[in-house]
């Protein structure tokens, strides 16, 4: 079995650096791709990105377990809806029920004014960042939920108020799926509280292999 942890918007796959360190020292392997370095010098588009997680875990030779925070969260949706045979479990934090376009908008409008080097953790280009935000304005998260027939795991960070109403919808409409609040933790729950988070998940695996 391979595990994949996958970082969100605004993240890199150094992120997942501190919740990683704890599931080693608890036996447990994971990859920790870089979504932005996979694309390489194509449009970081959702579309874009999207293919080349899915060649990514089409490249792997077990089944995966997948887990993804925010974007990583949909990317992770979207592959299970399509490759159910592939996927041995998923946990979902902090991933929107339905886009916001209203949101989305507002913060595309911000991302226009503020400098460029506020960009440079994300491992692209202020213009990259735009394109992408633009380009999930589109998205259908609750499309074909009721095929995703894995056990799968809904975790939210307890001060992450924004995306709880969606953890429960979520929960609610995937047919084999547990919710867990994550303590201390605000939507990056990766860095609020890693070790928290590995424990919820290593406990997960553990109950899934």
């Amino acid at each position: 079995m391979k595990n994949i942890l996958i970082h969100g918007l605004g993240q890199n796959n150094q992120s997942w650096n501190e919740t990683d360190k704890y599931l080693k020292e608890k036996g447990i392997d994971a990859i920790c791709p870089d979504l932005f370095e996979m694309t390489g010098n194509l449009a970081k588009e959702y579309t874009t990105i999207y293919h080349a997680f899915s060649d990514f875990c089409n490249g792997q030779r077990d089944k995966l377990n997948l887990c993804g925070l925010s974007l990583g969260g949909l990317l992770t949706l979207d592959f299970v809806k399509a490759n159910p045979q592939k996927v041995n479990s998923i946990v979902l934090i902090g991933t929107p029920y339905k886009i916001p376009k209203a949101l989305f908008h507002i913060q595309s409008l911000i991302f226009h004014i503020m400098p460029k080097h506020s960009f440079t953790k994300t491992g692209c280009s202020k213009k990259d960042f735009i394109d992408l935000v633009n380009s999930m304005g589109h998205l259908d998260i609750t499309k074909d939920l009721d095929t995703v027939t894995c056990k799968s795991l809904i975790l939210c960070g307890a001060k992450d108020k924004v995306n709880l109403e969606s953890a429960k919808l979520l929960s609610r409409n995937i047919s084999e799926s547990k919710m867990k609040i994550v303590k201390d933790s605000s939507h990056e729950v990766n860095i609020d509280n890693p070790k928290e988070l590995a424990d919820i998940i290593y406990d997960f695996w553990c109950s899934n292999p």
